[in-house]
C-alpha cells in the first residue's frame, strides 16, 4: 500500500513498553511507526536501540519525542508514546503493554541492630567503605547534613555516573543524582516529597551528632553504611511513580557500576514477566548487584505484598525498642499511651473539651474531614483516605485545640510517630472503645495529652507494622515471602566485608541466621500483640552480628533463577523477557519453586515432598554441623543426612529433606510452621518451614 500521511483527529497518547526479548540475543527489534490514508500499520526493523539514533523511532508528527526511554541492561527494549489505535495493534506483540502506575511503599537503629562505631559488625565492615548503594525514589535533598563527605574517599574508579545538582551539591557520599520523572526533563532530582530522603539517610547516612526531630530521638544519627557511596535515581514525583521511569532508573544505576540497589516501590503482584522489578533486578543479580525491595504498605492483609521475585531481598517493616510517648489521659484518670514526634514544650496539660470526630453522625465525619471544634480536643479515626497528618490539618483549620487519632481495627496496636501540625497522640485500637465509651459515659468529657519524650525500652520492639504486607506469595506461592523483617537496609554492610560473595550469598547470610525472637526473648508480635507468623516475619528479624559470619550460606547462580522460571510454567518468550537471553526451556532440566536452592521452604503439602539444598562452607574450614528439626505440626521432617562435614572453605555439601503429612496430624490452621537448623559450635543456620495443606 502506498504511503500517504493525511491530516486527522489527534488521539491521545499513553506510554507502553515494548521488550524485544525472545526474538534474538545480539540485535533489537525496533518498531517503525508510519501512518497510512485511514489506519496504523506497523514495520519492524533490526537494528542498535540507543538513545540520540535518529533512525530509532519514527512517526507522523511524532519522531523522537515518540520514543520516552530505551533501555540497554534491564531490557532488550524501549518505551514508547502511543495513541490507542496504536496500542491495540502493539498489544498483539506479546511483549507489548501498557505501563503501570507504582507505588511508594535513626538515632537509634543502628544501636538497635547491634551496630557499634568500636566493635563488631560496623567496624570490621569498615562501615560500608567503598560499596556505592543507588535509591531509586522521590530524589534527595542534596544539603542534608546526613550526605556530608566529612573523611570520605573518592568513589572507586568503576562509578560512571553523573551529577544533575549544580557541581557544588554532590560530593564524595552524594557521588551522583539524576532525574528520570518524566515530563520533568532538565530538572534537578529535588526531594519535594520527602521519601527519598529518608530511605537514603536509612541506608547510607553519615554520623551526624546532636541529631533530633522536634527535640525527640536525640543523639548521633547515621544510616546503616555511613561511610557507603551514594547515588540518587528520582524515578517518583510526588504524584506518581510511573514504571517506564522506574525502569530507566535501574537500567542507568546497572550501567553505572553501583554494587547494591534499594527500591521502596512496588506494586500488585503479578507474574514476573510482568513485573518491571523483577525483570529489571534480575539484570542487577546477573552483574553481581544486590537488590533490596520493601515488601510494601498493604498489611496486615495476607498475600499482600508485592517484590516477590526470589532474586530480591523482600524486607518487612518492624519496630525499634524507641518510642516518643504522649499518652491520653482522660478525666476519669484513666491513661492510654500513644505517639507523637510533635511535642510542643509549651503545650498545657490541663483538661479540654473531649469530642468525638464522628458524633454528628454525617458520612465520613469521623474520619476529621470537617467540623466545628474550636478549642477543643478531638477524636479522629483512622482511615477514610485522609492522611494521618492531613486530619491534623483538618482539626487544625478547625480550630481544634488537639487531636486524638484512633486506630482502626486492622491497625491493631501498630501506632506511628508522626510530625503532626498540632499536638497530638496516635492510639491503639484497642484502647479506642474505652475512650468512647467514656464520652458516652459523660456529660462533659474532657481529656488532655501529655508528652513525655523518647524513651527507649519499649516492650513491642521487632513488633511487626500494620501496614507491612504479608505473604503468602501470590506470583510465586513455593517461595516464602517476605525474606526478612528489618527497620534499616544492611546488605551494603555485608557486600563491604565480602565482596566476592554472590547477592544470593549475602540474602542467605541474612535470612538463617535472623531472630525469632525480640530482645525480651518473647516472640515477635504482629500488631495485635499476638505472635506473627512468617507471612509477616519471613525468616525473622535481621541480626547484623550473626549475619557477618554466618558459617554456611544457601548460594544461587543466575542459571539456577532461569530453571526455575521455566518450572513455573512460563513460555520461552517469557522467561526470555526476564533473563534477557533466547531461551528453550523443552532443553533444559526445570527447577521446581521448592527446588530452587532458597534458605526458605515453603511447601503445599498432599502427597509427601522431597527438596534437595546445597550449603557453601563460608566459614571455618574445617567444620561439622548436625541437623536439628523443628516439625510443623502434622507434619513429618525427615533430612539425609543429618551431619554435614566440610574440610575446607567454599567446598559444597548437599542434603535431602521430605515433608510427610501424618494422618492423624492435628490442623486447626491451613497452614503449619517450623524450621531446620544446622548448628556447629560456633554457627547455625536456620531455614524456616511454611506448610499449607491441600
Amino acid at each position: 500500500m502506498k504511503e500517504e500521511f493525511v491530516e486527522e483527529e489527534v488521539e491521545e497518547e499513553r506510554d507502553v513498553i515494548v521488550n524485544a526479548a525472545g526474538t534474538t540475543a545480539a540485535a533489537t527489534t525496533v518498531v517503525v511507526l508510519k501512518k497510512a490514508i485511514s489506519d496504523f500499520f506497523l514495520v519492524r526493523a533490526s537494528g542498535s536501540l540507543s538513545l540520540g539514533t535518529n533512525r530509532v523511532f519514527e512517526a507522523s508528527g511524532g519522531g523522537l519525542e515518540r520514543l520516552v526511554y530505551t533501555y540497554n541492561n534491564v531490557l532488550n527494549g524501549f518505551a514508547a508514546r502511543l495513541t490507542e489505535g496504536e496500542l491495540k495493534m502493539m498489544e498483539q506483540k506479546p511483549a507489548a503493554r501498557p505501563e503501570r502506575r507504582l507505588q511508594l511503599q535513626t538515632t537509634h537503629t543502628p544501636d538497635f541492630l547491634g551496630l557499634h562505631p568500636d566493635m563488631g559488625v560496623w567496624k570490621e565492615s569498615n562501615f560500608g567503605k567503598g560499596v556505592i548503594v543507588g535509591v531509586l525514589d522521590t530524589g534527595v535533598f542534596p544539603g542534608h547534613p546526613s550526605f556530608g563527605d566529612e573523611g570520605m574517599p573518592p568513589p572507586p574508579a568503576k562509578w560512571k555516573g553523573r551529577c544533575e545538582f549544580n557541581a557544588s551539591d554532590c560530593n564524595k557520599k552524594l557521588i551522583g543524582a539524576r532525574n528520570f520523572v518524566s515530563g520533568a526533563s532538565g530538572q534537578p532530582p529535588l526531594d519535594v516529597e520527602g521519601n527519598g530522603t529518608h530511605t537514603a539517610s536509612t541506608a547510607t547516612g553519615a554520623f551526624v551528632k546532636n541529631a533530633a526531630v522536634l527535640g525527640n530521638a536525640y543523639g548521633t544519627a547515621a544510616g546503616i553504611a555511613p561511610w557507603a557511596h551514594l547515588p540518587i535515581y528520582k524515578v517518583c514525583s510526588i504524584e506518581d511513580c510511573l514504571e517506564i521511569d522506574l525502569l530507566a532508573g535501574l537500567d542507568s544505576a546497572i550501567e553505572d557500576g553501583v554494587d547494591v540497589i534499594s527500591i521502596s516501590i512496588g506494586f500488585e503482584s503479578v507474574e514476573f514477566f510482568l513485573d518491571s522489578i523483577a525483570i529489571g533486578s534480575f539484570a542487577a543479580v546477573q552483574k553481581g548487584i544486590f537488590v533490596s525491595c520493601a515488601a510494601g504498605n498493604s498489611g496486615p492483609f495476607n498475600s499482600s505484598l508485592p517484590n516477590e521475585a526470589p532474586w530480591i531481598l523482600t524486607v518487612g517493616a518492624s519496630s525499634m525498642d524507641r518510642s516518643t510517648r504522649a499518652p491520653a489521659k482522660l478525666g476519669n484518670d484513666e491513661e492510654f499511651n500513644g505517639e507523637s514526634l510533635f511535642q510542643p514544650k509549651n503545650f498545657p496539660s490541663t483538661l479540654l473539651p473531649l469530642v468525638y470526630a464522628g458524633a454528628n453522625g454525617k458520612a465520613d465525619s469521623s474520619f476529621c474531614r470537617e467540623g466545628a471544634v474550636e478549642g477543643k480536643l478531638v477524636l479522629c479515626d483512622r482511615g477514610g483516605d485522609i492522611g494521618r497528618i492531613a486530619k491534623g490539618i483538618e482539626v487544625k483549620s478547625a480550630g481544634g485545640a488537639a487531636m486524638i487519632l484512633m486506630n482502626a481495627e486492622t491497625d491493631g496496636f501498630s501506632t506511628l510517630a508522626d510530625v503532626h501540625v498540632l499536638p497530638a497522640t496516635h492510639i491503639s485500637f484497642q484502647d479506642e472503645s474505652k475512650i468512647k465509651a467514656y464520652i458516652n459515659s459523660s456529660s462533659t468529657p474532657m481529656a488532655a495529652i501529655l508528652f513525655k519524650g523518647t524513651v527507649i525500652g519499649s516492650a513491642s520492639s521487632s513488633a511487626i507494622t500494620s501496614f507491612s504486607s504479608r505473604g503468602p506469595s501470590g506470583a510465586s506461592p513455593g517461595i516464602l515471602k517476605p525474606d526478612i523483617i528489618a527497620p534499616g537496609w544492611y546488605s551494603a554492610l555485608l557486600k563491604s566485608a565480602h565482596p566476592d560473595w554472590s547477592p544470593a550469598a549475602i540474602k542467605s547470610a541474612i535470612m538463617t541466621t535472623a531472630d525469632l525472637q525480640n530482645l525480651e526473648g518473647e516472640p515477635i508480635m504482629d500488631e495485635k500483640l499476638e505472635p506473627a507468623n512468617l507471612f509477616a516475619t519471613g525468616a525473622g528479624h535481621v541480626n547484623s552480628s550473626r549475619a557477618h559470619n554466618p558459617g554456611l550460606v544457601y548460594d544461587i547462580q543466575s542459571n539456577d533463577y532461569i530453571l526455575y522460571l521455566c518450572g513455573l510454567g512460563y513460555t520461552d518468550d517469557q522467561v526470555g523477557i526476564i533473563s534477557r537471553q533466547t531461551i528453550k526451556c523443552t532443553n533444559e532440566t526445570s527447577v521446581s519453586e521448592g527446588g530452587l536452592n532458597y534458605p526458605t521452604f515453603s511447601v503445599k503439602l498432599g502427597t509427601a515432598q522431597t527438596f534437595s539444598r546445597t550449603l557453601t562452607n563460608v566459614g571455618d574450614a574445617h567444620s561439622s554441623y548436625k541437623a536439628q528439626i523443628f516439625a510443623p505440626q502434622g507434619v513429618r521432617v525427615k533430612v539425609e543426612p543429618k551431619i554435614l562435614d566440610f574440610t575446607e572453605v567454599n567446598k559444597k555439601s548437599t542434603y535431602s529433606v521430605s515433608f510427610i503429612k501424618i494422618a492423624s496430624g492435628y490442623h486447626n490452621t491451613p497452614y503449619a510452621e517450623g524450621f531446620i537448623k544446622w548448628v556447629s559450635p560456633r554457627h547455625f543456620v536456620r531455614s524456616p518451614i511454611s506448610v499449607s495443606f491441600e
